[in-house]
């Protein structure tokens, strides 16, 4: 039996050409014009089942009439996270470098799991780490670190690893501790690796959302006195919400005299390190035992890179590592890295590549600019604000984050009032599809927040967007 060239899922070297060159310069045009698209995406499951819905065919379509379908219906339907009114959750604003980077790593098809299998991409994930590493004043030579597909994975890797070092086999007795503001990615780590409600410790926070060190220092002696296992402890450097980071020496000198693990989740605020006050903002996050960071965040990366940095890459291995028959034979050496031992994952894709030729392509400098006009942006947007008869900062820009509301100074509106006026004016900015802008609730109180990482966000975008706020407050 021979298969024809299409049964080997294959197309002429020709027609990959074309092909190619038709998906790269929809990249391309998308990248061009990102900034004159409506950067919200909206449509019911009745509207996308009519579009989409069908059983699998069983004879072939045309390859372009397949690609012209995706760009002009699929790739429509999404939010365009990089663009310059993309202020909610955290945005996506990616770099071409790095989305080419990606599309290498998927062409080529890269498996990133194991030395032998691809040395130049486990010495390339070795290397970048090592220049986060240096970030972050971690030990290069004794430290390590792992890239994940974001900030869930590294915070659940890292949660797994600070319960292997520090409770063994048996973690009946071993109690967790975070704040309220921490991610919500951690409390779905902790309880993905089995620990029962009765284990976590939720510790308010004070004014500023920082968590409060005096009611973590009660809850931790209380356990210790009940018989119970204080083994970590979950600080934020840059919460989702406000952009807040918790004071990571107090918080340090604490676990260090405890035996806490400290883990900081740096996934949001961690690449505020690069910026001119960046070691100011983050004193402190030299002294963890891990460090999540999200590239896919604030370092300009496309979905899918997170990372998880430890002080000592022997933890990793002793937590992971597995040795099945079927890998006997792809056992290097010790230095010759299988990152397959350090994480979950065993197939892994060839993350470190984006990193290393965006930075390479561009250098930290521009990165440092970025995040530094990132910074400035979000307080420049507080500054202006305050100088509003219309608007209050609930929570000052930090971090890039700024939280506000509607309150109108000349009107008597109760907080009920207020709260129902803010949460409107949000539903009709997003339903312009003008603007990705939703709300947060701070105190009690639903407020607008804005995420201010895209470097080509403007103080006039944000000028515009508020009034358009404000249009539809006065409606």
């Amino acid at each position: 039996m021979i298969l024809t060239k299409a049964e080997q899922l294959e197309l002429t070297k020709e027609e990959m050409q074309d092909y190619g060159n038709a998906v790269v310069n929809s990249i391309v045009e998308h990248f061009d014009t990102q900034n004159e698209k409506y950067p919200v995406a909206t449509a019911s499951r009745k509207e996308m089942d009519t579009l989409f819905l069908e059983d699998a065919p069983e004879k072939p379509t045309d390859a372009r009439e397949v690609l012209d379908f995706v760009l002009q219906k699929v790739m429509t339907q999404s939010n365009v996270v990089s663009h310059p009114k993309s202020y909610s959750f955290v945005p996506g604003p990616s770099n071409f470098i790095s989305a080419m980077g990606d599309a290498l790593a998927s062409g080529f098809n890269i498996f990133s799991g194991g030395w032998a299998a691809s040395p130049a991409a486990a010495e390339m994930e070795i290397v970048t780490m090592n220049w986060l590493l240096k970030m972050y004043g971690f030990p290069v030579k004794r430290g390590g670190g792992i890239f994940t597909s974001g900030g869930s994975m590294a915070n659940l890797t890292a949660i797994a690893t600070a319960r292997k070092v520090k409770c063994g086999d048996d973690f009946s007795k071993a109690v967790i501790y975070l704040s309220d503001q921490a991610h919500s990615s951690n409390i779905k780590a902790i309880r993905v690796l089995g620990f029962r409600k009765e284990q976590i410790r939720i510790i308010p926070t004070d004014g500023e959302f920082k968590v409060a060190v005096n009611k973590l220092k009660n809850a931790i002696a209380k356990d210790k006195i009940e018989g119970l296992q204080p083994f970590c402890f979950i600080a934020s450097a840059g919460t989702t919400n406000t952009g807040t980071v918790d004071p990571l020496n107090e918080l340090a000198t604490i676990c260090k005299k405890e035996k806490i693990w400290l883990h900081i989740d740096a996934a949001y605020g961690g690449a505020a390190i690069l910026a001119k006050n960046g070691k100011q903002l983050l004193a402190g996050i030299e002294k963890a035992d891990s460090i999540t960071v999200d590239p896919h965040k604030w370092f300009y990366q496309p979905y899918e890179i997170g990372c998880l940095l430890v002080r000592n890459h022997k933890w990793l291995k002793g937590t992971f590592t597995e040795k099945p028959e079927y890998l006997r034979d792809i056992e290097g050496n010790e230095s010759e890295i299988n990152f397959y031992d350090h994480g979950i994952e065993l197939t892994r894709r060839f993350r470190a590549l984006k990193f290393y030729m965006s930075i390479k392509t561009f250098g930290l400098k521009a990165f440092r600019k970025a995040i530094d006009y990132n910074i400035k942006l979000a307080e420049n947007t507080e500054e202006y604000l305050r100088k509003s008869n219309t608007w209050e900062v609930v929570s000052p820009a930090t971090l890039a984050i700024i939280n506000f509301r509607y309150h109108p100074i000349s009107g008597k509106l109760s907080e009920k009032q207020l709260d129902k006026i803010n949460q409107k004016i949000s539903e009709k900015v997003v339903a312009s599809r003008e603007a990705l802008l939703v709300t947060t609730i701070l105190n009690g109180q639903v407020v607008l927040r804005m995420c201010l990482i895209n470097p080509r966000t403007s103080m006039e975008d944000i000028k515009s967007t508020l009034q358009l706020c404000e249009h539809y407050a006065n409606e």
